[in-house]
């Protein structure tokens, strides 16, 4: 697949560098070279991050942090036993559990919600971070709605990191999930604060909350380009009918001066 030649492969975090610096030299450039486009293509052409992915396990599969990109391009194309089978490979090569949460996701993908909530309760869990700690419980709320246990979501998603008022990284993403699983059960006020306080602490855009908010409200949004495109058709229509007018103007003075001639 064609490389940008505004990419180099040093764009890489550096302890991706240095686990690939136990590939020859040129082959380690190939890699990173795929490893970036990767990166950079993941979110908005996840088809295309999947395809350079391929090249660079087809090239490295002995390197963790290629089966760990390689599994993600297949999380975000959904195919959720491609990415398991990744993730478990760089997790047997590196012994993190920071990818534990991702997994059990893709337990659910799998349409088996059961076994991401045993993963939820395994001792694996208390060696992540604090986010991945977050995101373990994100992921255990969406499989009881998998499950169709919403008061247990709820439940789930209450938590020290949930009521503080401090905002940290996944602070929009948990308020959004507990206003949503509010909402699916009924709880439309709760549910509004919620996405309310969601909106505030979601700095980037990193979801909805905004629309979902005013959806409750009742606010309906209009298109700017298609009030544009009814405003411009207007004068259009308008300088037609005048030419028009013009022309049979003219056609009727014409036999006029032919007489008078």
């Amino acid at each position: 697949m064609p490389i940008p030649e505004d990419v180099s492969g040093f764009e890489l975090d550096k302890g991706v560098l240095q686990e690939l610096q136990s590939l020859p030299k040129g082959l380690a450039e190939d890699v990173g070279k795929n490893l970036v486009m990767v990166a950079r293509l993941i979110d908005e052409d996840p088809e295309g991050a999947y395809g350079y992915s391929r090249v660079a396990l087809r090239l490295a599969s002995r390197v963790a942090a290629v089966r760990e990109a390689a599994g993600f391009a297949a999380y975000a194309n959904q195919k959720y036993s491609e990415a398991l089978a990744e993730f478990r490979a760089a997790r047997r090569m590196t012994g993190n559990v920071e990818l534990w949460p991702v997994m059990a996701d893709c337990e659910r993908g799998l349409g088996r919600p059961e076994k991401a909530l045993d993963m939820a309760g395994a001792p694996e869990v208390q060696k992540l971070d604090k986010a991945g700690q977050v995101e373990m419980r994100l992921v255990a709320a969406g499989a009881r709605r998998d499950m169709e246990q919403l008061d247990a979501a709820i439940v789930t998603l209450q938590s020290p990191e949930l009521a503080s008022n401090s905002v940290q990284p996944w602070t929009a993403r948990l308020r959004y999930a507990y206003a949503d699983a509010l909402l699916a059960a009924g709880r439309e006020d709760e549910a509004r604060e919620w996405f309310a306080k969601a909106v505030e602490s979601d700095k980037d855009g990193s979801t909805d909350a905004s629309d979902r908010l005013a959806e409750l409200d009742g606010v309906e949004f209009v298109d700017a380009f298609d009030e544009e495109a009814e405003d411009g058709a207007a004068p259009a229509a308008q300088a037609d009918d005048d030419s028009r007018d013009e022309q049979e103007q003219e056609q009727e003075q014409e036999p006029e001066q032919g007489r008078e001639q």
